[in-house]
């Protein structure tokens, strides 16, 4: 049976990219509060966020299977407003969780909580949103909480909706040398499609090191990329990549200078090293996340402590 309940008038409970309320963490979280502050600067997909008052609706609803009446049409009216921003009357949409207190310095959250890609159609988007808003008590979210000393409970979620780039080639891409912890460096790790390959660990992919004074490729290991992640209907799949392209550098040199300029100017309007999430479609460059490179923080706070 359908909510009843009607949100207040003074609730915000959709906000988007390009508006300033979207930079307030307490709203949106870290995630989206991060991407918000960068979109005006950079390419960043076109999106919307349910808020966290949104989602303490829907919880005093008590915590329905369904989402609350007056919410459901705001978010119609969102996804069609995503439908005339993007010149397709059914865009397609990736759905991600935005914890209040994920993406901090010292704690990322990353993979923690949920994601879904290639949604569309409004009822497959608020039935995503549903599952990302139940996400707050997996087993998995609870432990890595505890491990960081973060409340167990009152935990509140916001979920970002956005335009899902139609990716050639993705990367994760590192401001520093997470491994040598060299802040001289760029690291890149690239692959075909879509990055969930990459951040989920199913395919080896391509690492280039840039060094940042002068942009010149140091090191350039290309992997033979057997799987990749690709756009079908009703959401995404791994595929074999195929033969021809297993061996083939996923980016040209040129998109490797890129992509390290786009850390260096990140990393100088952050403050500190971060790692950020990109992608190449039609040889356009989107900036898709950007966190904290957590470990690289804690040494330099141990550093200054100690020192």
């Amino acid at each position: 049976m359908a909510s009843t309940c009607n949100l207040r008038a003074d609730v915000t409970s959709i906000i988007w990219l390009d508006e300033t309320g979207c930079q307030d963490v307490s709203h949106v979280g870290g995630k989206v509060a991060n991407l918000s502050r960068l979109a005006a600067d950079y390419r960043v997909p076109t999106g919307f966020c349910l808020t966290t008052d949104a989602f303490k609706q829907w919880h005093e609803d008590g915590r329905s299977i369904q989402m609350p009446p007056a919410l459901w049409r705001q978010l119609s009216a969102a996804y069609a407003e995503m439908a005339r921003r993007s010149g397709t009357e059914q865009p397609s949409v990736a759905v991600r969780s935005s914890a209040i207190d994920e993406d901090g310095r010292f704690a990322s959250f990353a993979g923690q909580y949920e994601t879904y890609l290639n949604l569309v159609g409004e009822e497959e988007v608020a039935a995503a949103v549903l599952r990302c808003w139940h996400s707050t008590g997996a087993e998995r979210v609870t432990g890595y909480r505890e491990r960081y000393g973060l409340a167990l409970d009152n935990i509140e979620m916001a979920v970002l909706v956005q335009h899902l780039v139609p990716a050639d080639s993705s990367a994760v891409i590192f401001s520093a040398n997470p491994v040598t912890r060299d802040r001289g460096q760029v690291v890149i790790n690239a692959s075909w499609g879509l990055g969930e390959s990459i951040v989920g660990g199913t395919v080896t992919p391509d690492t280039y090191v840039v060094n940042k004074q002068d942009l010149s490729v140091t090191e350039s290991r290309v992997a033979d990329k057997e799987r990749m992640t690709v756009i079908v209907a009703g959401g995404t799949k791994e595929v074999p990549v195929p033969r021809f392209m297993r061996l083939q550098p996923t980016l040209s040199v040129e998109q490797l200078q890129a992509m390290a300029r786009l850390a260096i100017a990140l990393e100088e309007q952050v403050g500190w090293p971060v790692d950020l999430e990109s992608a190449y479609s039609d040889n356009e460059l989107y900036l898709l996340q950007c966190r904290s490179v957590t470990t690289l923080i804690d040494t330099e706070e141990g550093d200054k402590e100690h020192g």
